[in-house]
Formats: C-alpha cells, structure tokens, sequence
C-alpha cells in the first residue's frame, strides 16, 4: 500500500533564494506542495506570521499542518533525517 504525501504548504515571494532552495529541495524529494507568494497575495501574510508564530521572513514551510520553519530548518531536518519520515518516505 503507497503512503500518502501530507500537504506541504510554502510561503514565499519570488526573489528570495531560500524559497528557490526550498522548493528543489521538495522537488528532489519527489512531492507536490501548495505555493503562497506572500507578495501576490499581500493578504496571505498575515495568515503566515499568525501559523508561523511571528515568523515574519520566507520561506515558512508546514508539512501535514505542522510549522518546519524556513528553509535552513528543513535542510536540517533532512540531513538529521527527519524530513522523509515527515513526507511519508
């Protein structure tokens, strides 16, 4: 039986390169995730800093709804590896 992705859901705007690293970094992991570009959608940052818990910078990253932080937590995460676990690898 194949397991099942969470949701993963990044905040981020479109010149910042820890988002771009965020993003291959899910990509290389092989998972979809849903992208907020907080610069688009202004509306949505309010909503990031409230689930972020006052993070105010990108990319802020949940995975299954719980918050990993920006992009050096998930790389973190993923070298002590507790991101697969996580993504349901």
């Amino acid at each position: 039986m194949a397991e099942t992705t969470p949701q993963i859901e990044i905040y981020t705007s479109p010149t910042c390169g820890y988002c771009h690293a965020a993003k291959r970094l899910l990509a290389q992991k092989g998972v979809s995730y849903t992208e907020i570009n907080v610069v688009a959608q202004p509306e949505r940052r309010a909503e990031m800093v409230q689930r972020a818990n006052g993070g105010r910078t990108v990319p802020q990253i949940f995975i299954g709804g719980t918050h990993v932080g920006g992009y050096d937590d998930m790389a973190l995460l993923d070298r002590r590896g507790g991101l697969d676990p996580m993504l349901g690898k």
